[in-house]
């Protein structure tokens, strides 16, 4: 996924395209994480990332996860948390990307800054 990534647009376009890795977490849901405000969810671009990640957990049990394809995370799951939610891709591995809850990358109701795009 991460192949020529220059432009944060092409990194969008290529992480909405692509299949991801989610984990789940102990009650079935996504793995999430919060972060000042904005929860975040954890995707893998692959299996060797996704192993990366729960090696540096404490618990060392095994994990399910989920393969969606990362316009589905964005443009459905995302909207339907009904508050900040944004994307961490790989995240604790060389090449992580964020994709926060920001007009552009999310639909506008999922936004965090949505209605204030027009002020600038």
């Amino acid at each position: 996924m991460y192949a020529g990534r220059a432009e944060p647009l092409e990194a969008l376009g290529q992480f909405r395209r692509s299949p991801v890795l989610v984990p789940l977490d102990a009650r079935g849901g996504l793995w999430t994480a919060a972060y000042e405000g904005v929860w975040w969810i954890h995707a893998f671009s692959d299996e060797a990332a996704l192993a990366r990640f729960m090696a540096g957990r404490a618990d060392g049990r095994d994990v399910e996860y989920v393969t969606v394809l990362g316009a589905r995370l964005l443009d459905v799951v995302v909207p339907a948390v009904g508050e900040p939610v944004g994307v961490a891709l790989d995240v604790g591995g060389d090449t992580p990307f964020l994709l926060p809850p920001v007009v552009g990358v999310v639909p506008d109701v999922a936004a965090v800054n949505a209605g204030r795009e027009a002020d600038r």
